[in-house]
């Protein structure tokens, strides 16, 4: 099987990265076994609430389909019960979780620093809404 260079490049993301801004803790990025899918593991505080969850990131492919989803996807679950689709788009330095599909209203947008120590970004909502979100890694 080729080599996924569009969902290898977010080999950067692996590690243990400390979430700053409008949520707070840590998140850990690490592949599954066969490297077709990279799982984040969320530890944070938003709001008052812990929250912890996992996400897991990927090509979809549908039982019986020949051929993987064009966009790189998506399932975050929760402990406060909710299931949040993405789409996950690294252009160069800069990646993009767009809320549900590429395009929506509803994104995260971040640039890694030239070391890959630190991304610096924010959520933005409809309607202006949002907040900031920076990693840095610690491991």
């Amino acid at each position: 099987m080729t080599i996924d260079m569009q969902l290898k490049a977010l080999d950067r993301l692996v590690g243990t990265w400390r979430v700053t801004g409008g949520a707070e803790g840590t998140v850990s990025y690490r592949w599954m076994e066969g490297g077709f899918f990279l799982v984040q593991d969320v530890d944070l505080v938003q709001d008052g609430q812990p929250v912890k969850g996992v996400e897991m990131i990927g090509r979809e492919r549908a039982f019986g389909a020949d051929k993987p989803s064009e966009d790189i996807k998506s399932r975050y679950y929760d402990s406060q019960g909710a299931t949040l689709d993405y789409v996950y788009e690294l252009d160069g330095d800069t990646l993009t979780i767009w809320g549900m599909e590429k395009g929506s209203p509803a994104y995260y947008r971040g640039t890694f620093s030239a070391d890959g120590d630190t991304v610096t970004g924010a959520w933005v909502y409809p309607g202006g809404g949002g907040y900031p979100s920076d990693m840095t890694r610690v491991r």
